[in-house]
């Protein structure tokens, strides 16, 4: 496994760990549960994604699981930005959850355009 595999499998890993605790601290209002499972969801396939694309029998088959972690990259950063439009949570509690959902995103669709070109 390469360095740049071992570093999105671990961060993907480490951003679902941080979005249980996020979750952990939504409000238990009508909204805040119906986001918190959207974002628990979301969140946390990320990296089972990323996971399942290790484990691939076939290059076809990593790229679409990296599709998959990319789509579910970019809902989660849909939902946290909900989640700090909202006042669900202060800003600044899912601030750096935002830069990371970004950044997974970033590197995520750059795996998954180079696994298709190859």
């Amino acid at each position: 496994m390469s360095a740049r595999v071992r570093d999105i499998t671990e961060r993907s890993f480490q951003f679902a760990t941080r979005i249980v605790r996020l979750v952990n601290s939504l409000p238990r209002t009508v909204a805040g549960g119906v986001i918190a499972r959207q974002v628990m969801r979301a969140g946390t396939s990320v990296g089972a994604n990323v996971e399942e694309a290790q484990a691939a029998s076939s290059k076809k088959e990593f790229a679409r699981r990296m599709e998959i972690a990319q789509s579910e990259a970019r809902e989660v950063l849909y939902w946290l930005r909900i989640v700090a439009e909202c006042g669900l949570v202060p800003k600044s509690r899912v601030a750096d959850l935002l830069r990371e959902a970004d950044e997974l995103v970033r590197i995520i669709t750059t795996i998954a355009k180079r696994s298709r070109g190859r």
